[in-house]
Parts: structure tokens; C-alpha cells; sequence
């Protein structure tokens, strides 16, 4: 076997180093990469990562990094340690993960104990970004992870202060005419397509200035009444807490139109960025409202057909 191919099978990254006393600084920015990375600190040898193409990559940049500061660094392949067995190693890992998981845990029921019209959604958010931080390290995957799923998605459904106290009866938004602003974008393609499928299946769709929205239609992602952007929400994100939609990948969808809307990076989803894009190209070719719409509302159904389901 050649070297290449010696080193594409080999299990293990190790990287060694040493930095320059004077940079104190330094070595606290190197440990904390070496933190969000996962890894683990091999006695005084170095810091070990599963071999992957992406943690190849993270060392290799850290050790140019490293370099520049005065220091010496080099990145290892390594097949096995003469005195860790790999099940010892994975358990290194396994303790690693489990430990910010069981932190996380113990923050996700305090927050559950809070009554739900006190909790921050902000808070949540924050949790979330936290648990995709560690899912994305948790490299041989602990049983933990699917506890804190749970913890999650039982804290994101649970109603919010607007949905405690909103009064809405579903039956009489059923064959309505759906009112919006013309050029729509991703929040407005995506509230469609929401209120086709989930809402109004015989919704019609209209496109009107503030000033002239019909009385009988019902307005949304305008500025001024109907359902639009409450709070830190997005208006398909209304929708969905308003009308009560509990489906597991329409909660995905909203945050990932939440991003794409509001850009304010709350679930750290990047999905939505392409198909506001799609939009915003074909408005600019001059496709009509109606048509543009469509087109988005289909987008949005391929992009609901694309994440996990139940």
C-alpha cells in the first residue's frame, strides 16, 4: 500500500505543537479552536481527531496558524496507539460529548420548569445553536443527543405568549382570498405554501398594496395587519404558531425561512439563502406576482420533501 493510501486509512489525526511562552494569548485562541473542534488532548503528545477530510483540513489551517505565531506544529496520521485501544480512544470522545450534552440538559429543564409566556425564545434559539455546535463533534454519536432532540423540540412547541393568548378558529380561514404584497420573496412564497397545504386548501391568492387590501381578504407579510412579523418571528412563523402546525419538518422549514428573512442567524440554517436567491433572480427577469409565486410555492414544497421527516 502507498503512502497516500496508507494515510486515507489511517483512523486517527494527531496534532503536536509547541508555541513561544511570550504567546500566552495565543495558545488560549489554539486551545479554544482545538475545543469546538472535539478534540481530545492525548497526554502531553498532542490533540487527537478522527481521520476525516474535514478535520484534515481544521488541523492542517490551525497548524499554519500556529506557525505564524513562532511556533512549531505538525499534523500526524496515526493507525493506532500501542497503548489505547480503539474502543479506549472512542470513549475519550464518547466522555467528551457526553459531558456537554448532560450540561445542556440540565439547562434545557430549567428552562422547561419555566412557565412558557416567561421563557425567551432568544434562549431557546441560543440552546438550539449550542446543541448543533456539539451534534456536529459528536463524532460517534451519543445516545444522549436524541435526549436533548426531545428537550428541544418539546421547548419549541410549547405555545408562546402570542399563541396563549391568540383566538383563532381555523374553520373560518377556509376558502378565503389571501392577500400579500406584490414581488414576493421567501418569507411570503413560504407563508404560501404553508397556507396551502396546512391552512386553507382552497386558498386564493391576491396581490394588493397596504392601502388597498379588499376587506374581505385576508392579509399576510403586510405591514400593517393580518399576519405579519411578531416579535423575533417571521410571518411564516406566525402562521404556523397561530393555526397550531405541529408537523416536525414544517418546524424545520420555519427556521430555515426565518434565516433567509431575517438574517439574524438564530438556527444557524443555510438552506433558505439559494431559493431567496431563485426568487429574487426571477423578479428581476420580470416574472408576473402570480407566476412568481407558484413557482415559489413549488420550490418550497421540494425544499419540505428534502429534510428529515418524523
Amino acid at each position: 500500500m502507498d503512502v497516500a493510501n496508507r494515510e486515507a486509512n489511517a483512523a486517527w489525526l494527531l496534532l503536536t505543537f509547541t508555541l513561544p511562552t511570550r504567546r500566552a494569548s495565543q495558545r488560549v485562541e489554539v486551545w479554544r479552536k482545538l475545543q469546538r473542534y472535539g478534540a481530545v488532548p492525548l497526554g502531553n503528545s498532542g490533540y487527537l481527531l478522527p481521520n476525516s477530510p474535514t478535520n484534515q483540513e481544521r488541523y492542517e489551517w490551525l497548524a499554519t496558524a500556529i506557525r505564524k505565531y513562532g511556533g512549531e506544529a505538525s499534523v500526524v496520521t496515526v493507525q493506532s496507539i500501542d497503548n489505547l485501544s480503539t474502543p479506549q480512544l472512542i470513549g475519550r470522545f464518547a466522555e467528551a460529548r457526553a459531558s456537554e450534552y448532560q450540561e445542556l440538559i440540565r439547562k434545557l429543564q430549567r428552562l422547561s420548569s419555566v412557565a412558557p409566556q416567561r421563557r425567551s425564545s432568544s434562549r431557546v434559539s441560543r440552546l438550539r445553536s449550542r446543541f448543533q455546535e456539539i451534534a456536529e463533534i459528536d463524532f460517534f454519536r451519543s445516545p444522549l443527543k436524541k435526549r436533548v432532540e426531545e428537550l428541544l423540540t418539546h421547548l419549541e412547541a410549547s405555545p408562546t405568549p402570542e399563541e396563549a393568548t391568540a383566538k383563532i378558529a381555523p374553520r373560518e380561514y377556509v376558502g378565503r382570498v389571501w392577500v400579500t404584497r406584490p414581488r414576493p420573496g421567501i418569507d411570503r412564497s413560504a407563508s404560501a405554501w404553508l397556507i396551502r397545504n396546512f391552512i386553507d386548501k382552497k386558498a386564493r391568492f391576491t396581490f394588493a398594496l397596504e392601502e388597498h387590501v379588499p376587506r374581505e381578504g385576508v392579509p399576510f407579510d403586510m405591514f400593517h395587519g393580518g399576519f405579519g412579523h411578531r416579535g423575533e418571528d417571521c410571518t411564516f412563523e406566525t402562521l404556523q404558531k397561530t393555526f397550531r402546525i405541529r408537523d416536525k419538518r414544517v418546524a424545520i422549514i420555519g427556521q430555515i425561512i426565518h434565516d433567509a428573512d431575517l438574517l439574524d442567524e438564530k438556527f444557524g440554517r443555510k438552506e433558505g439563502f439559494g431559493v431567496d436567491e431563485i426568487l429574487n433572480g426571477w423578479a428581476k427577469q420580470g416574472i408576473p406576482d402570480r407566476e412568481l409565486l407558484e413557482r415559489g410555492i413549488q420550490l418550497i414544497e421540494a425544499l419540505f420533501h428534502s429534510v428529515p421527516g418524523k
